[in-house]
């Protein structure tokens, strides 16, 4: 269940992780705040005080995480495409652009038998760019996230 991630072609990275849950509520948990702000924060210690989804095309959404310093981590992005609950299709920029400029991220989720896969490809605008996210430990973050929403997934009440 764990993330698993590899580098295709020049400038994407996919990454796919099963979920014990149904599509649909997998979807929720990636498209309305109030869920996404229980388990999209990375290591212990992080919060999200901004957590805002305008969920169309071309509407945008806004993520800050805060550590236990005060310091702040920013992004957002625009809908490009919107198929719910299977595919979408956003942009995504950092406030301070350590990605190498605006990505383009595709999460489609395929469930089988009330077991979700989910697939994220992520492409950069550079391979070095996209070497440059690999080796920053962003994948241990979102695990680290994934395992959280785990937890929300298994007592649905609670989403």
């Amino acid at each position: 269940m764990k993330l698993r991630v590899e580098a295709s072609g020049d400038r994407d990275v996919v990454m796919t992780r099963t979920f014990q849950a149904p599509r649909a509520l997998v979807w929720d948990c990636h498209t309305k705040p109030e869920l996404v702000r229980r388990w999209l924060l990375g290591p212990p210690g992080w919060t999200m005080p901004v957590c805002e989804i305008d969920l169309r095309v071309g509407g945008r959404y806004r993520y800050v995480w805060r550590n236990m310093d005060g310091r702040d981590m920013g992004m957002g992005g625009t809908y490009r495409e919107l198929d719910a609950p299977v595919r979408s299709v956003s942009t995504e920029l950092f406030d301070e652009d350590w990605t190498g400029g605006e990505t383009l991220v595709t999460m489609t989720l395929e469930e089988h038998d009330g077991v979700t896969q989910l697939e994220m490809i992520v492409r950069y605008g550079t391979s070095e760019a996209r070497a440059g996210a690999l080796k920053s430990g962003m994948t241990d973050g979102m695990e680290m996230g994934y395992a959280r929403l785990d937890e929300l997934l298994a007592d649905p009440s609670t989403a």
